[in-house]
């Protein structure tokens, strides 16, 4: 799984100048799904479908308000201890189950060492990577960072001008021009330095607290070395396939790439015709490339099923510290990361390749997502899906061989947080796809560069009521709405769409938000640490030995 991915930036979905010939690869030799959505178009709530096969309303991973993603890899938020993912199941089958890269799922949930939230509590059997995101803070010296930036303004500024205020009062008393008595000054001073000091140990050591390195519960580098990780990262993808080739195992390989802040090899810097960004991406494929080889110089090619996707869609308007676009490109559609509603924010690739069980070359137009992995290789496994929960997904196996041509989703439904954005119906007996918009951003570009997040509620949005409804079979970029006197059905397909809201929210049932404010922020005491804290700090750099699966 790729981070930030566009859906236009790999060669088989339409880039003809970048080059991911590995990536390519796979699609030659396996199949692509066309119309293969994220469930947000957030890092969090996306991945956390993805784990459950459920949209992350359900399990209170995506909130509608300010915070919707972990920020802190020392918050008590993260998937829930009660969500089954699809590495538990696969575990319970006698898979061997790995995790290399990107969580973002959360750690600890009441102190630092019960790795509630922690990947080895579900269901992986082996962890090295990130507990967190790669964000412009953990670039080394870096004075940007990517955490509460306007709340880091605020509080500096406020400190800095009630530091100014104690000056000039300290300096009035002492040369008698005003007659106040010291505990004016001392207490104020007092509250100053509690205001900065709390600012400073968590803002001022943001690389050291969110940048990390774990090999399954051991915090092995911190902070981590982002100019090596993703090799090392790969080393551990190849380890876990060598040690496992002769059992049946499960490996998730998240990836850094091409998350911003970037950090590229020397050998492909410079080398695409797309600046920092374009290398990256060219780097990735390089990695992929990488870990297909071993599967297949391990003859295991015909034993194993490789999907690659991304986690949502580009961040097509960040801007790096050099003055270049860091985000990707999203192909005709509309939109971007942090929109929950257009398509680019939303529509990824997806590419699986199975040799002798799935027919090469093929393109799959129909609507899928990322969920669908859950029930698939549930079902693959031999194993039953959970009977006391909803599952989302669909067991994607009959469309991809070909025995059915339409895909079980006839409502797929679109968050922005905890408010339903947007309804995608596909009619079971009509190759139509209809999405109607409840509302959509006041701008596309406004501004959201410098958190991707953008908001879900309030001046951030323009209501519509009838929805906004496009007919993405002819307009997949969403350009042209549809209205009584351009449609027929229109209110036909708007009748249906509500009734399939409904029936949606009467599943619905309220559960703890995991990005709350009280989830969301920063615990000292949760806080993983490599060494005694606050004095964190370790430098594993090489992952040539590493530690035994738990």
């Amino acid at each position: 799984m790729a981070d930030d991915l566009g859906i236009g930036d790999i060669g088989c979905y339409g880039n003809n100048t970048i080059r991911t010939p590995n990536i390519d690869r796979l699609a030659e030799e396996g199949l692509m799904l066309t119309h293969h959505l994220a469930a947000a178009p957030l890092c969090t709530p996306s991945r956390a479908a993805f784990m459950t096969g459920r949209y992350p309303i359900r399990s209170g991973m995506d909130n509608g308000y300010r915070v919707r993603v972990l920020t802190f890899t020392g918050c008590s938020g993260g998937l829930p201890k009660n969500e089954t993912t699809f590495a538990a199941i696969l575990q319970k089958q006698g898979y061997h189950t790995g995790i290399i890269g990107k969580w973002h799922l959360g750690v600890n949930c009441e102190t630092r060492t019960d790795h509630c939230h922690h990947p080895l509590s579900h269901g992986f059997d082996y962890y090295y990577g990130m507990p967190f995101t790669n964000v412009e803070d953990c670039k080394p010296g870096t004075n940007q960072s990517a955490i509460f930036v306007d709340i880091q303004v605020r509080v500096y500024l406020a400190a800095e001008v009630i530091f100014a205020g104690l000056l000039t009062l300290f300096v009035l008393r002492r040369t008698g021009l005003i007659s106040v008595g010291w505990k004016w000054i001392v207490w104020p001073t007092v509250c100053w330095c509690l205001l900065f000091g709390s600012w400073y140990s968590l803002f001022g050591f943001l690389r050291h607290w969110n940048c990390l390195v774990m090999r399954n519960h051991q915090v092995v580098q911190q902070p981590s070395n982002p100019e090596t990780l993703p090799a090392r990262m790969t080393e551990e993808a190849l380890g876990f396939i060598e040690r496992n080739q002769k059992k049946p195992f499960l490996l998730f390989v998240s990836l850094l790439h091409v998350h911003s802040p970037f950090f590229t090899a020397k050998p492909f810097v410079g080398k695409s015709n797309h600046g920092s960004y374009g290398d990256n991406v060219e780097e990735m494929d390089w990695h992929v490339g990488q870990i297909v080889n071993a599967i297949d110089n391990l003859g295991l090619a015909n034993k194993t099923l490789i999907y690659f996707a991304s986690d949502h869609g580009g961040s097509r308007d960040t801007v790096g510290m050099n003055g270049e676009i860091d985000g990707g490109w999203n192909g005709i559609y509309r939109g971007k990361k942090g929109l929950a509603g257009w398509e680019g924010g939303i529509r990824v690739p997806g590419i699986l390749r199975w040799p002798g069980q799935l027919s090469s070359g093929r393109k799959i137009d129909e609507p899928t997502s990322l969920m669908d992995i859950y029930p698939t290789v549930v079902n693959l496994a031999g194993a039953s899906l959970p009977q006391d929960r909803i599952i989302d997904g669909r067991d994607l196996m009959s469309l991809l061989k070909g025995d059915v041509e339409k895909s079980e989703h006839e409502f797929l439904f679109h968050y922005c947080g905890n408010a339903l954005n947007a309804v995608r119906w596909h009619p079971k007996d009509s190759d139509s796809v209809w999405k109607a918009h409840m509302f959509t951003p006041r701008s596309d570009s406004e501004n959201c560069y410098q958190t991707n997040i953008w908001g879900c509620h309030d001046d951030s949005v323009s209501h519509h009521d009838p929805p906004m409804l496009f007919d993405l079979l002819k307009d997949p970029s969403e350009v042209v709405p549809l209205s009584p006197e351009t449609e027929p059905l229109f209110h036909k397909i708007q009748d249906q769409i509500r009734m399939g809201v409904e029936r949606h929210r009467k599943t619905l049932t309220p559960v703890p938000l995991q990005l709350s404010w009280s989830n969301a922020l920063w615990k000292p005491w949760l806080q993983p640490c490599c060494g005694t804290f606050p004095f964190c700090g370790c430098s594993e750099d090489s992952s040539q030995n590493p530690a035994p699966e738990r």
